[in-house]
Order: C-alpha cells, then structure tokens, then sequence
C-alpha cells in the first residue's frame, strides 16, 4: 500500500529541503468504543490506523543500533492504545491523540495518520470512513499523547528507554518511556495541567510498596528518570498559587526550594497575577519562575516538588481547580521523556504566557526544547492565554517592611510572648538578625533590594 492508496501525503522533507525517510505502520486495529451514538460506545466496534512515521534513520543503520531508531514494536501497542482507549466522539480526536503519541517519540519529524472506521452507522452502501492528517513540529496536534493505565505496585523492574533523537532535532539527550506516555501536571496553571503532566490535575506520587496479603506482583516501573545525573542540570519550575495567602506562600517556596540539598537556586524571575485558564470560577493566581541547577535525578525532583506542595496544604481534589501551592517541573535540561507521572519538557509550558513571560524576564535568550517548543521569548508573544496577564512586580521577594514611627517619638516595643516586654530597639543586634532572617535564604543578603511598605513594588507595564 503506497501512501496515496492509504489517503496519506506524499514525503516529508527535513530542514535542509531533503526527503525523509519512513516507518510505515499499516492496518493496526483493535476495539474502540468512539462515536456520537450511545450504542457505538456501549457496545464497541473495529477501528483501524495507518501510520507513516517519518525521519532520518542513517544513523541507525550506520551503528546497527536500534537506540538510534523509531521501536515500532513500541510504537504499535501506543496506536492500539489510544485506538481501544478512552471514548471520543469523533474519529478526528482519534487522529490527532495517535499523531501527538508518534510525535512524543523524538526521532520523529513529522506523521501521517489515517484513522479508519469501517463499520460506522451509515445508512447507504459504503467501504470505509477515513480521517488522514498530517503533523509535524509546527503544525503541532490538538492532543495530548496516549497514557496507559498506571500498574498497581510490586517488585522493581528496570525499562528500557526509546532512542535519542537524531541530528535534525533540536533537543540531544532525549529519554522517551518504553511503553509508557503520560501528560504532566502543571504550574500554578490558573489551570491545571500545566499541570508537569497530569491529564487530570496534580502530579501523582509515586505508587507505596505493596505487602501482606492481596499485594499486587505487578512491577514498580524504573526507568532514566529515576537516575542520577553526571553532572549538575540547569532546570526550570513554575510556582503558583490562588488561595490564602499566594505572595507569601511563593516567597516561602522559593525558600524552600533553596534549602534542598542538590538544589541551588539562581534566579527568580518577577510575580506575575494571571487569569485563571480553564477550570471552575476562582481567584486570579501568582506565579513565578524557578531557575535552578540540580544534581538530583528528575524524578526526586518531582517528589521534593510534591513535598513542599503539601507542606502549604496542597490538595488535588478538583481538576485545574485553585490551590494553595503548585511547583511544576517545566524543563530538566534537554530531557526528552514521557512517564506515567512526568513529562519533561511540561507538555503545556509553550502555551502558557503565565510561565513564558515570567521566564523570558529573566532569561530572554531561553529556548524550550521538546514538542511544540522554541525560543521563548516569542513562544510568550503569541500564547494563547498572553491577554489574561494582569502584571508584574519585580522586587516582590522582600517582605515588606514594618511601619517606622514619626521622627522623635519613641518606637513602640512589642510585648513578648509571655509578655514582659523586654527593651529592644529597632536598631539592636537582634532585630537586625530578625530582618536579615526575613530574607529569601537564596539572595544575598547584602544584596538585598531595600524592603518597601509597598511591596511588591517594581512594575512592569
């Protein structure tokens, strides 16, 4: 079958204009239960996908290695998955979840798909219904890729990674799942998912050891996310929050956050107020950006993330709904990978100008890598939710600072504790401490901005 005969494009050419070259997956099928009628959904039918794949694979025929390669064997059981997964009305959504999940794989340039439906419920003589699109980098798919089932917990069981990209692409030291893709949950995503990957809301946990009686003998799955790295990683996390009180929940984050050990903190970028994106009605949020260098692996990071989440009450009760505290890991590095619970880069960071433009602040050269990524700066330009920034403030890190009295009179000494009231004056050893402890651990303590009553205080248009 010829990709004309499939209802398919014609070649897909690299950046330099030249043909490339294709995996063909044809006739893949399994049972689906999609379609606007009650009774497709309840009683299922026969669904059918062919899939072009195209990319460079010379540099896998060069070394014979499979690493350097699309695994279609992969790749197959990823199609079937969406094909028998969650029900949808329409054979287009079909389409563009099997295109998202070919192009999570990062060797792949661009796909075709073909989604046919052969026994859909017409009322006259027909063959087949067919929907065959083409994605690539940038005609990105309105989907989110395939996420399997989580397995219940057991022994521990190294996977195997799919391969690293090849020279076409922007992003190097790729690690894909085998197996396994999953969205990720997201920043103070006014929303949920920018939620790092979760299709629902929050991050999940990773799974508790099982024992006693009943324990499931299902495998913990370990893969290159739970490794550690050769070297220190520059990383990039979200911060929001839209309950209590978020200005200093974000301040006692970004606290927190540098006190980790394999964590150092290097730059945070303004406060952003931002306009809720989708979910329930709510408060406009606070969000940040978190730039840091970490000699942790990217899952511990996610967990120390989760952790400090729940240390300012954090619950994931509703999707995209408020919450006090939301820490998102956007970017690890140039890591390509899809988990059940991480998606690195966050699959939703390119479209949300509430991490974009805080980040593009203080990093203006930056450049997302990964799906849908790019420099940015103009990723920030043209996201979708770039209306609902409300501001920015600049020195929103230092608290603000307690009312002086009038000139001449004589300060006011709150009473302690237990109430005796000890003299202390403004200016003495130990107040000077108290301030200097006020003070985000991470910033240099002479360097310090001057607290202002106003703070935040420094606003950008």
């Amino acid at each position: 079958m010829n990709a004309a005969s499939a209802g398919l494009p014609g070649p897909a050419l690299d950046s330099a204009g030249r043909q490339l070259d294709q995996v063909r997956l044809v006739g893949i099928s399994a049972i689906g239960h999609h379609g606007v009628f009650e009774h497709e959904r309840r009683e299922g039918q026969t669904f059918r996908a062919d899939v072009v794949a195209h990319l460079d694979t010379r540099r896998a025929a060069a070394t014979d290695d499979l690493a350097h390669t699309l695994h279609y064997g992969v790749l197959a059981e990823q199609i079937a998955g969406v094909l028998s997964g969650d029900s949808v009305d329409l054979i287009e959504t079909v389409a563009e979840r099997i295109a998202a999940t070919v192009l999570a794989h990062a060797q792949v340039v661009a796909v075709d798909v073909a989604v046919h439906k052969p026994q859909a419920p017409l009322t006259v003589p027909f063959e087949d219904v067919v929907v065959s699109i083409r994605r690539d980098r940038s005609k990105l798919p309105a989907a989110e890729p395939w996420t399997p089932a989580t397995a219940a917990t057991g022994p521990t069981v190294r996977v195997p990674l799919a391969p690293t990209p090849t020279a076409v692409l922007p992003v190097v030291d790729a690690a894909a799942r085998h197996a396994v893709g999953a969205p990720m949950g997201g920043p103070a995503d006014g929303p949920e998912p920018l939620p790092a990957t979760r299709p629902a809301d929050a991050l999940a946990a990773g799974p508790d050891e099982a024992s006693g009686p009943g324990a499931s003998s299902f495998p913990v799955v370990t893969d290159a996310l739970d490794d550690l790295p050769d070297g220190p990683i520059d990383v990039v996390l979200a911060l929001g929050a839209n309950l209590g009180a978020p200005q200093e929940t974000l301040r006692l984050a970004v606290a927190a956050l540098a006190e980790v050990d394999g964590l150092e903190v290097v730059q945070v970028s303004p406060l952003a107020r931002s306009a809720p994106v989708g979910g329930p009605e709510q408060p406009d949020y606070l969000n940040a950006i978190v730039l840091a260098r970490t000699t942790l692996a990217p899952r511990a990071l996610l967990r120390v993330a989760q952790a400090i989440e729940a240390a300012h009450g954090r619950e994931r009760v509703e999707r995209w709904g408020p919450r006090t505290l939301d820490i998102d890991l956007i970017v690890y590095g140039s890591v390509l990978a899809v988990a059940d619970d991480l998606e690195l880069p966050h699959p939703r960071a390119h479209a949300r100008a509430f991490v974009l433009q805080p980040w593009a602040q203080i990093a203006p050269d930056a450049v997302l890598p990964g799906l849908g990524g790019g420099p940015v700066a103009a990723l920030a330009a043209t996201a979708p939710d770039r209306s609902g920034i409300r501001w920015l403030a600049l020195d929103w890190l230092v608290p603000p600072a307690e009312p002086r009295a009038p000139e001449g009179s004589a300060p006011e000494t709150p009473a302690s504790e237990n109430g005796s009231g000890e003299d202390e004056a403004p200016g003495s050893t130990d107040a000077r401490d108290r301030h200097a402890d006020a003070t985000p651990t991470w910033l240099p303590r002479a360097a310090s901005p001057a607290p202002r009553d106003d703070s935040p205080t420094s606003w950008i248009p």
